[in-house]
């Protein structure tokens, strides 16, 4: 029997704080905000309900500092919070990532109601530092100048019961003059092998059926040890791991992308055909001033060996318009290059400063109406190269892994959306029989649109699967409890259907 006393305790009890992230930037900031949530959590915190927009105990910005008025945009949103953190006793504002990383004590004085400041290299500290805030009632601003520990080895709450990220480094050693990223991320550091497969066996012994390598270059893993085929093997290390069905990997760069690793996504079976190789530019000068250390016939080359090994690889990229010096001569090359690459997607956008950078400060800026012109050709035609490139998929059969909130008008129409294994997004029928996000169904492609395919048909088959039934369990967790973290970016395997927006690794790789 429960005493008195005992009742009185379970009613006195607080309520756990509640918190919420909002993510901005690329997919290393996606994946940090999953760590930052497994720390809050462990931390005792509970996710704030979807739709919270700031009406809880700890919001985080989790930032980035490569996207144009970044900054404008953060101080903005912390301004609208000013006033209902007056009202609320005990809230408590963080801010982390790449722009706190840059901007530092600025934040602090921009806004002086932020209690906490942290950087991309501590993001561990984030629960210790919101306590020592609370007891100390100032702010805490704290920036790390190089990594403490490896990102991987903190807690972490998943977005998706059947897609993952796992990085495999963190940092970059290039300089490419358009971008901040390693001076805010450092130089690389790789993981070892071995932890990343114990946490590839680890997720897959969750549920999990589909993995995404992540690194700001991605098959340059290996220059800490000097061995320059360990991507490769890496990928086919990740073949033999059991029940898990599809690999994939962003962001690589041109200049380290070799023949053996184009072999080991060939013969690796659950090594997904699909490529993201961002080109920035097709012209050699424009390479050359943005200091990417490959030029167009060397890019393209690449192309046609990926092609030559793998025939129905979708390969997908982003490009730069208008950067300092570019010439009309300059982007005809980069159209040049579309046409030859034949891309399934672009993600392209139009350069902007980025305070920082070395071409912030280049002669020859490109005036904006330059810039919109030459942006809106280059879409043009890449709408049209994608077109035609996805008519070729209609009258295939495909195994599509089943998706979550990808098709925006899938309950209207009755279908649902899964991802093909080149990454292509179908819409397809809703068959009789159950399906869940991570089951895998085969179907028809009867049409093609530049963005999407349809299967209008039957399903053909549907397969339940361990992913399956990991959501399954997961959502019927997630009705007991309140949920939601605000990614700015699409979940895992889903890139944004839209050409107009950097896909990967900060639009620097």
């Amino acid at each position: 029997m429960t005493s008195s006393s005992d009742r009185s305790l379970a009613v006195d009890a607080p309520a756990p704080k509640s918190y919420e992230i909002r993510t901005y930037g690329c997919q290393m900031n996606v994946h940090d905000s999953e760590r930052l949530s497994g720390l809050l959590e462990e931390a005792g915190y509970v996710r704030a309900p979807d739709g919270s927009d700031g009406d809880a105990d700890v919001v985080v910005f989790n930032t980035c500092a490569v996207r144009e008025n970044a900054d404008n945009r953060l101080y903005g949103n912390l301004g609208r919070l000013a006033p209902r953190k007056a009202s609320r006793p005990g809230m408590q504002i963080a801010v982390g990532g790449c722009l706190a990383q840059k901007d530092r004590d600025t934040i602090v004085k921009k806004a002086p109601w932020v209690d906490v400041v942290f950087g991309t290299h501590n993001i561990g500290k984030l629960p210790v530092l919101l306590e020592r805030a609370r007891v100390q009632e100032e702010a805490q601003v704290e920036i790390a100048e190089s990594l403490e520990a490896f990102p991987s080895t903190l807690p972490t709450r998943r977005e998706s019961a059947y897609a993952a990220w796992v990085s495999i480094s963190v940092g970059c050693n290039n300089t490419c003059t358009f971008c901040i990223v390693p001076a805010l991320r450092g130089k690389e550091k790789d993981r070892r092998t071995g932890d990343i497969l114990a946490e590839i066996e680890a997720l897959v012994g969750e549920g999990v059926s589909e993995i995404t390598l992540l690194g700001q270059n991605v098959n340059a893993y290996g220059s800490d040890i000097g061995d320059r085929e360990a991507f490769s093997k890496l990928l086919r290390a990740c073949g033999t791991v059991e029940g898990l069905e599809r690999v994939r990997f962003t962001s690589p760069h041109p200049r380290d992308f070799t023949d053996d690793v184009i072999a080991a996504m060939a013969e690796t079976p659950n090594v997904m055909p699909q490529l993201h190789m961002p080109l920035q530019s097709g012209s050699d000068t424009v390479l050359k001033a943005m200091r990417r250390s490959y030029r167009q016939e060397r890019y393209l080359g690449i192309i046609e060996k990926v092609r030559a090994s793998i025939p129905h690889a979708a390969i997908t990229t982003d490009i730069i318009v208008g950067f300092p010096g570019e010439t009309e001569e300059d982007f005809e090359q980069t159209l040049h290059a579309v046409r030859e690459a034949r891309f399934a997607q672009a993600f392209t956008f139009q350069y902007s400063k980025r305070p920082g950078t070395p071409a912030a400060t280049m002669e020859d800026q490109i005036p904006k109406e330059v810039v919109q012109a030459r942006y809106e050709r280059l879409v043009a035609l890449q709408e049209e190269i994608s077109w035609e490139e996805n008519k070729k998929q209609v009258g295939r059969t495909l195994e599509l892994m089943v998706a979550e909130g990808e098709g925006r008008k899938d309950g209207a129409t009755h279908r649902l959306s899964g991802r093909a294994p080149d990454n292509r997004l179908v819409h397809f029928t809703k068959p009789e029989q159950e399906v869940r996000p991570g089951d895998v169904v085969t179907v028809e492609i009867t049409y093609a649109a530049p963005h999407h395919l349809l299967a209008e048909g039957a399903v053909l088959e549907v397969r339940r699967t361990r992913a399956g039934d990991a959501w399954e369990k997961r959502t019927a967790e997630k009705a007991a409890k309140p949920a939601g973290v605000m990614l700015g970016l699409p979940k895992v395997g889903a890139p944004d259907p839209v050409p107009t927006a950097v896909a990967s690794g900060c639009g620097c790789d």
